[in-house]
Order: structure tokens, then sequence, then C-alpha cells
């Protein structure tokens, strides 16, 4: 990825320009929505923004967050200074050491990891920040919830854990705020927590939004921050969100197809007349869905238009019927103008796997 690029430019072929300042209001977005600190998830590259532009961009977050050790290792050598909590703990022992030297907090999810520490009988005295996580009804990652104040107590009877640990939980159906199951979850979690003295985490960015009563001492915003709702139905819009990436490129040729004309692999789509078709300098390669169904939207010189044929790695092909476009003209395939969330409800899919799909063959721009 390039650390940054002259936007003003016009650039051809694929590219995603990031909006840091997007990224930094919908930060703020999050924070007058709760009173809670914020850990900023910039896990899996930052949702495929850039993960260490993303940690400069959000140096106001209380705390960042990333899935596993080597990412908060990266952060540390590129000169991060904010805490930073891994999500998915530790898988060795190794890695407890990495954590340490590195001022890692660590979440600890299951029997295993908590008798790993216990035989670490060298570990210097307060030195890890650690976090419970326990399972209310995700059924992924979590102990028990039955187990919670014991482990809760073994865990702070560790020599090296520094002050109480800290207990977490996830949500499963936090998208929907007509499901009853997110209550279930924070009024479990509330109960078995209660007696703990601990500092608490429920809300990712759908808890921050739509449920209130699961903010606690720490809340988890993810992809809110990258401009996209986390709310199923919804647009980023509608939460005052804005877009962070825009995925864009050109349009390779302008064909004038004639009634009946197939268009690409398998012949799936075909010209109900005669009509411009445009081929745009995008793919599977590139990280556009392959399974995108025609009738998918795209922005042809900030005109909507639609996805017609089948996706191919390196391009695809656009109904140009009304369109005024020529040779080398801009195509928005998600972005300002187009939320990506329509394009993944085109696409069967969701926005996180769009961000994250995008390839190294895409060059990206860094717009402060």
């Amino acid at each position: 990825m390039a650390t940054m690029a002259d936007v003003s430019v016009r650039a051809f072929g694929p590219h995603a320009t990031i909006n840091l300042q997007a990224l930094r209001h919908n930060l703020s977005i999050a924070r007058q929505l709760t009173r809670a600190k914020l850990i900023a998830v910039i896990k899996a590259d930052a949702y495929g923004h850039g993960m260490l532009q993303a940690a400069n961009a959000l140096a106001d977050a209380d705390m960042l967050a990333v899935a596993r050790v080597s990412e908060g290792v990266k952060l540390r050598q590129a000169g991060i200074t904010q805490p930073i909590l891994v999500l998915e703990g530790f898988f060795e022992a190794a890695e407890i050491h990495q954590a340490i030297d590195n001022k890692l907090e660590l979440v600890v999810h299951q029997l295993r990891q908590i008798e790993l520490l216990e035989i670490q009988k060298t570990l210097p005295a307060d030195s890890l920040v650690l976090w419970l996580k326990v399972d209310t009804g995700m059924h992924r990652l979590g102990i028990d919830a039955s187990f919670t104040q014991a482990y809760f107590a073994r865990l702070q009877e560790l020599n090296c854990c520094h002050d109480l640990p800290r207990l977490m939980t996830h949500f499963a159906n936090a998208d929907d705020r007509q499901n009853d199951f997110t209550h279930k979850q924070i009024k479990l979690f509330r109960e078995l927590t209660a007696s703990t003295g601990a500092q608490t985490s429920l809300a990712n960015s759908a808890g921050i939004i739509a449920w209130p009563e699961a903010h606690s001492d720490w809340d988890r915003p993810g992809v809110m921050l990258y401009g996209a709702s986390p709310m199923i139905k919804t647009t980023a819009a509608e939460h005052a969100l804005q877009p962070v990436m825009t995925l864009s490129s050109h349009l390779l040729a302008v064909n004038q197809l004639k009634q009946g004309d197939c268009i690409g692999y398998g012949s799936s789509w075909c010209c109900p007349e005669d009509m411009p078709v445009g081929v745009v300098a995008i793919g599977y390669g590139d990280g556009y869905p392959r399974h995108a169904k025609s009738g998918t939207p795209v922005l042809v010189n900030g005109q909507l238009t639609q996805l017609v044929g089948r996706v191919s790695m390196d391009m695809i092909t656009v109904d140009l019927r009304g369109i005024n476009a020529v040779e080398g003209d801009p195509v928005v395939l998600w972005g300002e103008g187009l939320p990506a969330e329509q394009v993944a409800a085109a696409a069967e899919t969701i926005s996180y796997e769009l961000f994250c799909g995008v390839t190294s063959r895409v060059k990206y721009q860094y717009q402060a």
C-alpha cells in the first residue's frame, strides 16, 4: 500500500481512496453515542483500509484492538503507543512474552489459556492486563458462563495479572433491533459480573448505535469507523457515518452491442435491445466480488447504472443506456456516492467482506 498519494492526479485502473478525515469523523460519532471509553477495532488491516494509517488517524481512540499478537507487535514496531488489546489472545507461551515486551493487553477466552498462564512461573509481576471473555450466547469464543466467577478468580490470583481482570462478551444479533436475544445477553452478562467490581465491555458497533443499555466502561466500534452501517437494512448515512473507502476504476472500452448479443463467460446476460455496454478495469482479482449479480449498482461518471454479465478476473461489464460516458471515464464500485451496504446486499454479502477482500494489486491513496 502507498502511504500517501496526490489524489488530485486522475488515477486509472483499480484504486482505493481512503479518507482519513471520514475515519476520524466516524470515531466522533461513536463518541457522541456513548460515554464509554472507545476501543477502535483495526484488525484485518483495519478492515482492508490499512492498519498503520488507521492507527495513526485514530490517535483520539482510548485503545486500539487487533485480532492477533503479531498485529499488535507490528503496531508497536511502527511507533504506535496507545493501549492495544489482542482480541484472540495468545496461542502459545512465546506470545505471552511478546505481549509483555510490547505492552499488549490480552483476551482470555478458554481454559487452556488460563492453564498456560498458570505454569509460566517467571512472568514479571503486574505485567499483563487480562480480559476474560464470557460466552453469553454467541457460542464462538468465550468461557462457559457458569465458570465466570471461578475463572475470574484464577486470573486474579496470577502474579502477572495487573489489577483486576476485565470482563467482556460479544453480541450475536445486535444488528437486528427486533431480536430480543441481545437483551438476554446483556442481562446474563450483568448478572454474572455485577459482584466482581471489574471493568467491562459489551458493545460492538451495533451495540453502540442500537443498544444503549449495553454501553459499559469500554465500547468497541469496528465497522462503523469505516463508514458502513452495522445494522441490517440501513445505510451509513442514516447514522451520520461517512464512507472511508471509495473503490474506483475507469472504463476500458465502450461497446455498441445489438439486441440479443450476450456478454461474458456463460453468456449469462443478453442485451434486450441495441445498447452501449461499458467494460470496467476491475474484477475478482482486485477484490470485486465474483458472485455479484447482474443488477448490482455501479456509478459511471457519477451516474447510477448496473453490472451486467459475470464478473471476470480483471473486468466487469456495465449497462451504459442513458449514461453519458466514454473510454477513460471514472467508475465507482462503492464508497462516495454509492453506499457499500447497497453493493453488498446486491452481491449477497456484507460490507465487511467487500472491504477486506480488496487485493494487493489495487493502489491505495490516502487523504489526510
